[in-house]
């Protein structure tokens, strides 16, 4: 209990706890209905199968099918603003993880993705670069990656359509997996 004094002659006691640390100003309620709303927004453009594995309350997964469906963006700016009044009651942190981890596995996959072209461009262009890859991966069958890198390189010649490349390509991938 602390003394306040108001006015000359009264002295008013102001109770209040120390302890009380619950307190939320409305600046830090303000960002987290804003990142509700993000989550929620964020709902709508996962496919059928995500949202499925996400199990959503029922009202929440009945207003982002709802969104998806429509067209008027005056329409979809206040479903996004209802799915974000929903998310505000519901715990994020699972959809948050869930949607973080595919966030990461799509991440990897396209960096991987994107190695794997790397190392197919190499390949088309570099006659030293079959060494390197033999190098990152011992297993490869040098005969049938030679066969496919000259044929790539013919069809690159000759303007035909990258049939060798994309087996090339494939055939990279499957080592990748391997």
């Amino acid at each position: 209990m602390h003394p306040c004094s108001y006015g000359k002659d009264s002295l008013v006691w102001n109770e209040y706890d120390d302890e009380d640390d619950d307190f939320i100003s409305r600046s830090q309620v303000k960002r987290e209905a804003e990142a509700a709303q993000v989550v929620g927004e964020r709902l709508i453009t996962l496919r059928q199968e995500q949202l499925e594995q996400l199990d959503l309350p029922e009202k929440l997964y009945d207003a982002v099918i709802l969104a998806k469906r429509l067209d008027s963006n005056g329409a979809i700016r206040r479903q996004k603003q209802y799915i974000g009044k929903i998310m505000r009651t519901i715990e994020l942190e699972p959809i948050q993880a869930q949607l973080d981890d595919w966030d990461g596995r799509n991440r990897a996959d396209n960096a991987r993705f994107h190695q794997l072209e790397r190392w197919r461009e190499r390949l088309l262009v570099d006659d030293n670069a079959l060494g390197d890859l033999m190098k990152t991966y011992p297993e490869l069958d040098m005969q049938h990656i030679r066969t496919l890198i000259r044929n790539a390189r013919k069809e690159q010649a000759a303007s035909k359509p990258p049939k060798s490349s994309r087996e090339l390509f494939q055939y990279l991938r499957t080592l990748a997996d391997i």
